[in-house]
């Protein structure tokens, strides 16, 4: 009968480490899930008419416009914004 008690007693220790890894499994999958170059890809929502550069704000993109396309007119959604 000793046997016997043994093994319930690991059982029971088995469960418990599958349980705590698991749960740690799905931590690191949490922490692991917060993609940067999505998130980057995802703030750069102006797109240059000229050389389809992408730039996340109207000021950075009126900057790019006029010291990259110098000669050609300002595109009208930029005539606004202050740079």
């Amino acid at each position: 009968m000793r046997p016997q008690l043994a093994d319930m007693a690991r059982g029971q220790q088995k469960i418990q480490s599958q349980q705590k890894n698991a749960k740690k499994q799905a931590g690191q999958k949490k922490k692991q899930g917060h993609d940067q170059k999505a998130a980057a890809k995802a703030a750069l929502i102006y797109t240059c008419t000229v050389c389809r550069t992408q730039m996340p704000d109207p000021k950075t993109f009126k900057q790019h416009f006029e010291s990259k396309h110098p000669k050609t007119p300002l595109p009208p959604e930029l005539a606004d914004v202050q740079a």
